[in-house]
């Protein structure tokens, strides 16, 4: 039922985008002065078609994913609260009043507290539910004082209303409702620092449940904030579009920083989300700056990259997630120091888990590359464009990007190394097999996005046009095609150019040669058979091989200040100091926000509800001493006034 329903509604988003038109639905609630109201309109339905998209893939993995939880788990239960995490998420994209959507926010929210803790046995699965519930509530409050706010400012609460007061809205009263929608829904789109929810919920939760997470529920932030700021309120004040993009830029740098050095394989995808939502609020926050100076164009572009970076991280992100969910699934373990050489047991789950890191490094010419290009153009487009000291802030920000990519394409080279090459470091690898053929199909669905995506990038730009337009009151498709649609522009004269599907020409033309010429030499040479030199050893064996903290131990030593690494080694002896009988290492990584942010102010907390714990003390003598005071008091400041 939930693949009919969303492809059902994958057709409906994309008629609905390709329309152009807005349609609203009105359904009564029953009670007096309250209606549900719907609105169809083409921002909301693009972020419904990724939806669509990503539950049609993820509903056929979790045909043959789910049966090894049967029969020990409840299904039934899982079933409901899935299917009630993707009608919510369906109402928060369309909902048209902010009573409607915050009734489906907390829905999104319990649901998804309920799938994290399905396999409630685990204490750490239990505190991670309980810390993403938290952090929801954290959010809601904060988005439920800006909608009182907006609603008392607008004089009513749909958002329509809003739409039409923004022009009333003083600069105090824009700057205020900007600051919070923006912390209430940076907490969902697992912005830093309150990202905490996200490396832990995410590998607690089953698998399908952690790619739909990934995909779409963090994008609810995401969404949150591009309707805010360009439909509740007026253009935005320049320094809430450098906020945006300054988080942006904080949340892909420490994201992908984290993740190099976490030798779990869902936490390391945990943190390279945030990673991608980072480099999704830079391309909005160029949005915004450009907007507020008047830059049109290269304010189209960075929209364009990041409303289709939105889309491609859906894609490849819950191809990454479904992927480390059949590794997980074959192995029992999410380590990746216990993994080796999966790519001989799991060719095809190995491919698909290749084309997501290739995809989320940036690389061409997959849809990675295509979203993180024109990121890349819209900043350096910046730096020309703006005036006085804002204009440093783009080359900056583009050389961050940069050095973002980078590093992510060594967290995915250590990924994919450590975990599908070499030999098994364990006997949980050496039994890997593959998995089940619909699991396969799921992810093969979304390798084939990637690709298609990337290849056909230059053919899909028009479907952005309605949101552009809505949006912007631009329309870009044409400025960024040239040679007859072949190749990808810039929108300037100056900027660059790229042919996604030239490259891939290009490339498989360089394979081929390659292999033409590999085929000639192995016909012709005098091949000598032997084994691989082991300077002298009796064997190679897992022992030899890099570990994944081995791997990122430079990174780590480089970005030591960020780390605040800890190690121990400890070394026993039994004749001479000079010959240990056996060495053991430990290392730990500092959490720094959890240890230096969250920890203190979860202790004042505590000490603040100790201290107001000594008021309660049970006599009802203290309690009626309470009132009496209180009433004291009141009648003398009635007397006052």
């Amino acid at each position: 039922m939930a693949s009919l329903g969303a492809l059902l509604e994958g057709i409906a988003s994309l008629a609905v985008i390709l329309d152009a038109r807005e349609t609203f639905i009105a359904i009564p609630s029953g009670l007096a002065l309250v209606q549900y109201t719907f609105r169809l309109d083409p921002i909301a339905c693009y972020f419904n078609l990724a939806l669509a998209v990503v539950t049609l893939a993820i509903s056929i993995y979790s045909f043959g994913y789910l049966d090894g939880f049967a029969p020990q788990k409840p299904l039934g239960v899982f079933c409901f609260f899935y299917a009630l995490l993707l009608i919510s998420l369906t109402v928060v994209f369309t909902a048209a009043n902010a009573l409607l959507f915050l009734i489906a926010w907390e829905m999104m929210a319990v649901a998804a507290y309920f799938l994290v803790s399905f396999d409630h046995e685990k204490t750490e699965n239990r505190r991670a539910g309980l810390l993403f519930l938290v952090m929801s509530h954290v959010g809601t409050g904060a988005l439920i004082l800006a909608f009182l706010l907006l609603g008392t400012w607008a004089g009513g609460f749909d958002f329509a209303t809003f739409h039409l007061a923004r022009h009333s809205l003083t600069p105090l009263r824009q700057g205020t409702l900007f600051l919070l929608f923006f912390f209430g829904f940076g907490v969902k789109a697992g912005m830093v620092p309150v990202h905490i929810w996200l490396p832990a919920a995410h590998p607690a939760a089953p698998s399908n449940v952690s790619a739909l997470m990934s995909a779409i529920v963090i994008k609810t932030g995401i969404y949150g904030i591009i309707r805010v700021s360009f439909d509740f309120l007026e253009t935005p004040p320049l320094w809430a579009g450098l906020l945006v993009l300054f988080a942006g830029i904080a949340s892909a740098i420490l994201g992908v920083l984290y993740a190099l050095i976490e030798p779990d394989l869902k936490r390391m995808l945990a943190y390279s989300t945030i990673e991608n939502a980072g480099i999704i609020l830079m391309a909005l926050g160029a949005t915004l700056v450009f907007q507020s100076y008047g830059r049109p164009m290269l304010a189209g572009v960075a929209l364009i990259a990041c409303l289709f970076h939105i889309f491609n991280h859906a894609v490849f992100k819950a191809l990454l997630f479904l992927s480390a969910g059949a590794v997980v699934h074959a192995t029992g373990t999410r380590n990746m120091e216990r993994m080796g050489g999966l790519i001989r047991p799991m060719p095809l789950t190995a491919l698909c888990f290749l084309i997501g890191a290739i995809a989320i490094s940036g690389l061409p010419p997959l849809n990675g590359f295509v979203s993180e290009w024109l990121a890349y153009q819209a900043l350096l487009g910046g730096f020309g464009s703006t005036p006085s000291l804002t204009r440093m802030v783009f080359p900056v920000a583009g050389s961050l990007l940069a050095l973002t990519g980078a590093l992510a394409a060594a967290c995915f080279v250590r990924a994919f190394g450590i975990g599908f090459l070499a030999l098994p470091r364990s006997s949980q690898a050496t039994q890997a097999h593959e998995v089940h053929v619909s699991m396969l199909a799921g992810m093969g669905f979304l390798a084939a996005l990637c690709a298609g995506l990337g290849l056909g990038a230059n053919l899909l730009l028009p479907i952005f046009d309605p949101l552009t337009v809505a949006l912007l009151g631009v329309q870009m498709s044409g400025n960024l095609t040239m040679a007859g649609g072949i190749a990808l522009s810039s929108g300037s004269p100056r900027g660059g150019t790229v042919a996604p599907a030239a490259l891939a020409g290009l490339l498989v033309l360089l394979s081929l040669l390659a292999g033409v010429l590999l085929a000639t030499w192995w016909r012709r040479g005098r091949r000598v058979q032997g084994p691989t030199w082991d300077c002298g050893l009796p064997g190679l064996t897992e022992y030899n091989e890099y570990t994944a903290t081995a791997f990122s131990k430079p990174l780590r030593m480089i970005f030591a200040v960020l780390y605040q690494p800890r190690r121990e080694i400890l070394a026993e002896f039994e004749v001479s100091a000079y010959y240990p009988t056996s060495v053991r290492f430990e290392t730990e990584v500092d959490p720094a926000f959890e240890t230096h942010l969250y920890s203190p102010l979860k202790d004042w907390i505590i000490a603040r509800a100790n201290w107001l714990r000594t008021m309660q003390t049970g006599s009802i003598h203290a309690y009626l001493a309470y009132i009496f005071v209180t009433l004291i008091l009141l009648l003398l400041f009635g007397v006052r006034s």
